[in-house]
This record gives structure tokens, sequence and C-alpha cells, in this order.
């Protein structure tokens, strides 16, 4: 029996558990920095206006103004970066969370196509809940405990910024979320995945100040469910349950969700999760297929080119949603 390296994956992360939450929340933090900077604004003010201020009263007061400036701006990330108008949720086990170029060796390769380079107009939501930048590896600092590459949100977002479709200036905005060796129990609602997906996905969109909007969620995840026949034929079941629960917690009723059908497995049922995958019945639901893309020697992730693929396809999935 071939032991995958997604099979080492599942370890002390395999049941879902994490480092530790993150309970602070963009939002809250832009409410606090609006109280603040009333108080400021009001104090640099009353320096300013007085005629007889010394020059050194009259620097500081200039300087806590643009503090000021600064904190109440809306638009500012991380590196001044623009604001997500179209926010997506990225969610599963390891081959969304990217190991393309990661398989061999146990460190990623680093050749980064340019399906996947970083761009102004695309960012993610960091593991402390900041918008940046975004480049690979996406997962970075959120799959924790795997050695990780390329995934198919780069290139799902190129994608997506090249068509005619979305509005000219979108700019798009990947919340990771996946961890490595996952069955889909683990990602039920209560559960610390589940948990942390709501989480990032509350702070992504309170980040965009109220002009970016959450416009899907892709998922891509199963093969940990091959492994045993209960799982594979629980696995309909359990899908439909944790979509319902995220619309309702995040609340939109009609997330736009885009499933990913796997290609492997590290199981024998691998043919029993594509038909249970196959057999999801939730509205505003859409499937796309892995199987056929190219699969790296371990037998289970799939190659650098082939997440570039995949995300063109996700890409395709969704955009053919907007007609």
């Amino acid at each position: 029996m071939l032991v995958s390296r997604e099979a080492r994956d599942r370890d002390t992360h395999a049941r879902g558990s994490l480092p530790g939450k993150r309970t602070k929340r963009v939002a809250e933090h832009g409410m606090a920095h609006g109280s603040s900077c009333r108080m400021l604004d009001s104090k640099a003010e009353a320096l300013v206006a007085h005629k007889e201020m010394a020059p050194a009263a009259a620097a500081a007061a200039t300087m806590l103004l643009l503090l000021v400036a600064l904190l109440a701006a809306p638009t500012a990330v991380a590196g001044g970066e623009k604001i997500p108008t179209l926010v997506f949720i990225l969610a599963g086990q390891s081959n969304m969370g990217g190991r393309g170029g990661a398989t061999v060796g146990g460190k990623w390769d680093g050749y980064v196509p340019p399906q996947c380079a970083p761009s102004p107009r695309t960012l993610r939501l960091s593991p402390a809940l900041q918008w940046e930048e975004a480049r690979e590896p996406l997962h970075a600092g959120v799959d924790v405990g795997n050695v990780l590459g390329v995934g198919p949100g780069m290139p799902f977002a190129h994608a997506v910024l090249r068509s005619a479709g979305v509005p000219k200036g979108s700019v798009v905005g990947l919340v990771p979320c996946a961890q490595g060796g996952t069955p889909i129990a683990n990602w039920s609602r209560g559960t610390d995945l589940y948990d942390r997906m709501v989480t990032r996905a509350r702070a992504a969109v309170a980040g965009t100040g109220g002009r970016g909007r959450l416009a899907a969620m892709l998922w891509f995840q199963g093969e940990t469910d091959t492994i045993r026949r209960e799982d594979a034929l629980a696995y309909a079941g359990r899908m439909e349950a944790m979509v319902r629960d995220v619309r309702r917690d995040l609340g939109v009723p009609d997330l736009l969700v885009i499933q990913v059908g796997i290609a492997t497995g590290q199981g024998k049922f691998v043919d029993l999760v594509r038909k249970a995958q196959r057999a999801v019945r939730v509205p505003n639901l859409r499937y796309v297929d892995a199987k056929g893309l190219p699969i790296a020697n371990d037998y289970t992730h799939l190659t650098t080119q082939a997440q570039v693929r995949l995300g063109a396809m996700l890409a395709e999935a969704y955009l053919a949603t907007l007609h």
C-alpha cells in the first residue's frame, strides 16, 4: 500500500486541531480606531487653532493630524494595497492548500508560474486577519504543519480578473482556510476548522469597509474520506449540512459554492466519495472535476501545472454564474 504525503499530513492537525484561535476581529479593530481617531482629531484641531503655539508644538500638532488621517483611512491595508471587492473562501484539505512543487525532498521547489505571480489586485487575508498582497504559498501560516507549494487560488484570481465578466477595477480577496489531511467531519459546525473558517470569512468582509462582498466558497476536500467506507457513504450528507451551516452563519443564504471532485485518495473508496460529491444537492452549487489532471509522484497531490489548470477551471465555473 502506498503511503502518500497527504497521509503523513494527518498528524497533530489531522483532527482539525489548531495552534490557537484568533478572536480579534477586523470590525472591532475598525470601531476602536474610529473612536480613537475622533479623540485625536479634536485635540489636534485645538492645537492647530492656537495661533501663538510654539514651533515644536505646531510640528507635533501636524504629526498628530497626519496620524489621524492614517488611522481614519478606511482603505488602508498592509502594504497599502487596494481593498477587495470580490472575496472568496478557499477551504478543504491539502490540494486546496497547495502542494504543487512540494512533494519531493520535503520542501517546495520555489517555482511560481506566471499565472500565480503576485498582483496588486489580488490580496489574501493573513493569519492575523489583515489584507496583504497575495503570493505563493498562499496558505502560509494557515495550513499549519505541512510543506506548502502552489495551489489553485492564485491562478483562479488571475483568471477572474482577466475576464470581461467582472467589473473593471475589481480586486480579488482570497481567504485561505484549508488544512491538510482533514476529513469532512472536521469541518462540521462547531469544530475548530469550521469556526476558524467562519471567523476568517467574517473578518475578510468586515475588512473591506463595506466595499467588498463574499462572492463564493471554493471547496476541494475528500481524499481523507476515502479511507473508511462509512465516511465515504456519509460524505454527501455531511457536505450538504456544512454548506447550509456556512451560509446561515455568514448571513449569505445563496452563497455560491464550487466543489472540486477529487482525483485521488488515501484509501480504496475514491469512487464512493466521487459518487457522493456528485450527489450533493444544495442550491447554487457548482462542480468541477480534478480527475485527469496531472498528479505528482506521491500519487495524491496535483502538480504545479495541474493547479494552474484547476484554478482556471474554478474561474470558468464562477464566471459562468455571472451571465
